[in-house]
């Protein structure tokens, strides 16, 4: 089953005037980690993180996209050694459907993480501008979740283990347990 975590109220652009702050960043991750550490599904994760996230702005997207990117180099990702993008979506988000346009979202998010990776900025802004913008940081975080999933996966580890070893490159301590959503 899948869930519209975009409905109304959630599809305008721009960009907020006040920026969220370090600690918000910070916090957005944790309750990412916490949450792929206790095995949650990427709705309940949006459910935890959605409240992070300010109208009209694409944080906490870029966020995700470092994390995607240093989960990545943990996992020693690397040009020689790829993880092939066919297929990732369906055997790492296979709680999500995706279409249309939806499509072009995930594939945008998944490969900027890439990109990033590699030392490319994307255009973040100049991508996002045709979509309904406050769609970019649940496409992130979609595309981070696989990602993790994908690395533990490479590296033979579950998901905890390896959530452990990136938790310790952003010094962030992910909560055990099972919390319920919106408490992280």
């Amino acid at each position: 089953m899948t869930r519209d975590l975009t409905g109304p109220g959630h599809r305008v652009f721009g960009m907020a005037r006040n920026g969220p702050a370090d600690q918000d960043g910070a916090e957005a991750v944790r309750r990412l980690l916490s949450g792929q550490a206790r095995g949650d599904d990427v709705f309940d994760l949006a459910v935890a993180i959605e409240e992070l996230h300010p109208p009209h702005d694409t944080f906490p997207g870029e966020v995700f996209m470092r994390l995607s990117a240093d989960a990545l180099e943990v996992a020693g990702v690397r040009r020689d050694n790829p993880i092939p993008y066919p297929g990732l979506r369906g055997k790492y988000l296979g709680e999500c459907t995706f279409q249309g346009r939806e499509n072009r979202k995930i594939q945008f998010a998944i490969l900027a993480s890439a990109s990033a990776r590699g030392g490319i900025q994307p255009d973040l802004p100049g991508e996002v501008a045709w979509w309904q913008a406050d769609d970019f940081w649940w496409y992130a975080l979609a595309a981070a979740v696989a990602v993790i999933r994908a690395c533990a996966d490479r590296m033979r580890l579950p998901a905890p283990a390896f959530v452990q070893q990136l938790s310790a490159r952003w010094k962030i301590t992910p909560e055990a347990g099972r919390a319920g959503p919106g408490e992280p």
